[in-house]
């Protein structure tokens, strides 16, 4: 019986952690948007990207098997007055296809698709227009390491909150693992991951204001408070418990809220210093650090 009971909460705490998951996933600002609309009776079907990594542009692709239709990419870069880049969608068989051009990392660009059928007019998404922000390329072990990590982390969290219920709770062994786990997933392998998709270990306190580094680090000190309380037995399953709640909490905050952002401004300023230091060009023109965008 005891067996069962343990196998019981060991599902309950897999559900939970699974759900707070998926649910962080979805409500994350890299969540594709996806959908679908119709023009003049023609139906189009959309999963627009938030989030690129690598070298390259970021495709953009969305399925209109109405040959009749045409239309543009239509994009600029986020958190500036520049005016609005166009770019011609290209049929590929059902498909219309454009790309964004590339961005140094934490680079974003806010984009939207314009759609012509004859004298009708189709907005994609809608009245509001897509932020992508761009990174490097992680290493797939690297990355699969760091989910496997937290979210086992996620899960030996929920299972010690839940076994403070118990009327003789195991507390110690569990909150080892959470904060091994932890450690390990968000303190090392999360400033890994963060320095190849951002160039930059580390932007939480006392750096900067990152949510993602400073909820890993909240985490932690609140589980080593918790282990402390356990290891002195005193108030332990209240700690506990806390630190249980707060982990779930912290975690279902969606990923890369208020994450790194590139100042565009900054880049801009940048170039014009080094613009107004070059010297002149032997053949009278004027030798300046900025290029146009697109």
């Amino acid at each position: 019986r005891m067996k069962m009971r343990t196998s019981g909460l060991w599902i309950l705490a897999i559900l939970i952690t699974l759900a707070s998951a998926v649910y962080q996933w979805k409500t994350g600002p890299t969540y594709p948007v996806k959908g679908s609309n119709e023009i003049t009776g023609s139906k189009i079907t959309y999963k627009l990207l938030r989030s690129h990594g690598g070298e390259g542009d970021q495709p953009v692709v969305i399925t209109v098997p109405d040959t009749s239709i045409s239309g543009f990419l239509i994009f600029k870069r986020y958190k500036t007055n520049e005016k609005w880049s166009r770019k011609k969608l290209v049929r590929e068989g059902k498909q219309l296809k454009a790309a964004l051009p590339h961005q140094p990392p934490t680079g974003k660009l806010e984009y939207y698709i314009e759609l012509a059928k004859g004298a009708s007019i189709l907005t994609i998404p809608g009245n509001e227009t897509i932020i992508t922000r761009f990174k490097g390329a992680v290493p797939l072990a690297v990355l699969i390491l760091h989910i496997f990590f937290i979210f086992f982390a996620m899960l030996l969290s929920t299972r010690t909150g839940i076994e403070s219920f118990r009327t003789s709770p195991n507390l110690k062994p569990y909150a080892l693992w959470t904060i091994g786990l932890l450690f390990i997933g968000g303190l090392i392998l999360g400033p890994i991951v963060q320095k190849y998709a951002f160039g930059v270990s580390w932007t939480g306190i006392p750096y900067g204001a990152d949510i993602t580094n400073n909820k890993t680090l909240i985490a932690f000190v609140v589980w080593l408070i918790a282990l402390i309380a356990i290891i002195k037995n005193k108030k332990a399953r209240p700690w506990t418990l806390f630190a249980a709640l707060i982990t779930l909490t912290i975690f279902m905050i969606p990923h890369s809220v208020h994450g790194s952002e590139l100042d565009y401004s900054k880049i801009e300023i940048h170039a014009a210093i080094i613009s107004t230091t070059l010297p002149d060009s032997p053949h009278g023109l004027s030798l300046s650090a900025k290029e146009p965008f697109g």
